[in-house]
């Protein structure tokens, strides 16, 4: 419904404006593009490494000797998991800036 009433407002103001409008249209369209990359690409490594640091913390309660085997294997996993959030970042980056 907004979308519709944003299409009819501007139909006669956006022809008279132009190549200038259809660029800002543009580069709205590439950031928000870029915020919601860097918004979905992020969410899974949030989820993963908070529910990753939890279950360390359960296996040291349980297992307090192991605590350097797992504090390793947590923190490799946890660099895993931070990779994929690096990855959405350079989308988001490369959208921002080159497209």
């Amino acid at each position: 419904m907004l979308g519709a009433a944003f299409l009819a407002s501007t139909g006669v103001a956006g022809a008279a404006e132009g190549a200038a409008d259809n660029e800002s249209t543009a580069n709205a369209a590439k950031f928000m593009a870029a915020a919601i990359a860097m918004g979905v690409g992020s969410f899974g490594p949030g989820i993963a490494i908070g529910w990753l640091g939890g279950k360390a913390m359960e296996a040291l309660g349980r297992n307090p000797e192991a605590a350097g085997v797992i504090q390793t294997n947590m923190i490799l996993a946890i660099a895993f998991a931070e990779a994929i959030g690096i990855y959405a970042l350079v989308v988001a980056i490369l959208i921002g800036f080159v497209f």
